[in-house]
C-alpha cells in the first residue's frame, strides 16, 4: 500500500487550489504576518518554505519582499501550481521529512500549516532536520496550536495533532534551537513558533528515518 506523504492534500488539491491556493492578492490569512517577519530578515535571505503548497500567499509574499525562495511539498499537484505561481523559486516534490533540503543551508525556514498534519515522531524529525539546515543565527518559523490536542482536518478528514508549546520548546531545544518572541496569532487564529539557531553550532547532522 502506497503511503500518501501529502497527508491527503494531493487528493483534495483541486479544491484547495481553487480556494486558498489561488489567492494572488497577498491578503490571504497569514500573508501580513509573514510579510512583517520577512522585513525583519536580512535583505535577499535564502528561505525554505516547507509544505509550500501553491506558493500563495506565503512564498509569494516572501518573494515580493526580495528573498530567495526554495519550496518543498509532497503533493505533485501543489508543486505544479507552485512552479507557475513562483517561477523564480527552486522547488522539490517531496515530503518534508524525506527531503535533503536541496543539500544546502538557509537563512530562514518557514512551515505554515504543515507541522500539525504530521504524527509526533515525524514532527520531531522535521524540527531536527530544519535545525540542521539553518545557517548560524538562522530562524525557523512554524505554525501549530499553542495547546496540545488532536482534531480532524476539515479538508482531508485526516487526524491532526499539536504537541503543545512545552513539547515544541523541548523538541527545539534538543536540537539546538531556542524559542524566541514570535508574531502574535493571525486573523485565522494561527499560532506562530519562532525558533533561532545559535550563532555558532556543531557539525551538521541530519536525523534520518
Amino acid at each position: 500500500m502506497t503511503v500518501d506523504k501529502s497527508n491527503g492534500y494531493e487528493r483534495i488539491a483541486p479544491e484547495y487550489i481553487s480556494g486558498r491556493g489561488s489567492n494572488r492578492s497577498g491578503k490571504g490569512i497569514g500573508a501580513s504576518t509573514i510579510a512583517a517577519w520577512a522585513r525583519s530578515l536580512p535583505p535577499k535571505s535564502t528561505i525554505l518554505d516547507l509544505g509550500c503548497g501553491t506558493g500563495l500567499p506565503i512564498s509569494q509574499t516572501l518573494i515580493e519582499e526580495g528573498h530567495q525562495i526554495f519550496g518543498i511539498d509532497a503533493s505533485p499537484s501543489m508543486i505544479a501550481a507552485f512552479r507557475k505561481n513562483c517561477p523564480a523559486a527552486q522547488w522539490e516534490c517531496a515530503a518534508a521529512e524525506d527531503s535533503s533540503f536541496f543539500h544546502r543551508s538557509f537563512d530562514a525556514i518557514v512551515s505554515w500549516g504543515l507541522m500539525f498534519l504530521l504524527d509526533e515522531s515525524t514532527q520531531h524529525r522535521v524540527i531536527a532536520n530544519a535545525a540542521a539546515a539553518l545557517n548560524p543565527g538562522g530562524l525557523f518559523l512554524f505554525t501549530a496550536p499553542q495547546q496540545a490536542h488532536s482534531w480532524t482536518d476539515a479538508m482531508t478528514d485526516l487526524p491532526s495533532r499539536s504537541l503543545g508549546y512545552d513539547a515544541y520548546q523541548s523538541a527545539c531545544e534538543s536540537v539546538g534551537l531556542t524559542l524566541i518572541p514570535s508574531p502574535p496569532p493571525d486573523a485565522g487564529g494561527n499560532y506562530y513558533y519562532l525558533a533561532q539557531r545559535a550563532k555558532t553550532r556543531p557539525k551538521r547532522s541530519v536525523l534520518k528515518r
